[in-house]
């Protein structure tokens, strides 16, 4: 696991000398940070290949064919950057980010997943109409693994 004082210390790193991305890897873990316009750094960690091998890409989790229909053709899917639990709400008492037939747009919060005891909002990178959600609130969600499915505008 890494240490969070590593962590600030990179993120601060990356603020003082203007880096939008930093990538980490060992033969233990895999860390990368990202960080926006003007947004709070947005931070993924992810197991190093077990052969001691440098990954060149972070794996993702096997499409599920079972699930796949002729109408989801051409739809997008968001993923979870990271191992965590899904939520649909920022609380108990807010109401949901998204549901079928919302509209989103790049940078736009559609659910928080959290890991660690740390709520990270995920936010789409593309712009559509949400066609289906294919997790449910309180779901253990893996990397890469798919949440949500658009159709892009």
């Amino acid at each position: 696991m890494i240490d969070t004082r590593k962590l600030k210390e990179l993120v601060r790193l990356m603020v003082e000398n203007e880096l939008s991305e930093l990538d980490l890897r060992d033969k233990d873990e895999t860390v990368t940070i990202k960080r926006g316009s003007g947004d709070a750094p947005v931070v993924y960690t992810a197991p190093a290949a077990s052969n001691g091998a440098v990954a060149a890409a972070p794996a993702t989790a096997p499409a599920d064919s079972a699930g796949a229909s002729p109408a989801d053709e051409g739809l997008i899917a968001i993923e979870s950057p990271m191992v965590g639990t899904y939520y649909s709400k920022p609380n108990p008492d807010a109401d949901v980010y998204i549901t079928p037939g919302s509209s989103v747009s790049p940078g736009s919060v559609v659910c928080i997943v959290e890991a660690m005891k740390v709520f990270n909002e995920i936010k789409s990178e593309i712009a559509g109409s949400v066609e289906r959600i294919l997790v449910q609130d309180g779901d253990a969600v893996e990397f890469g693994q798919k949440l949500f499915l658009v159709r892009p505008s």
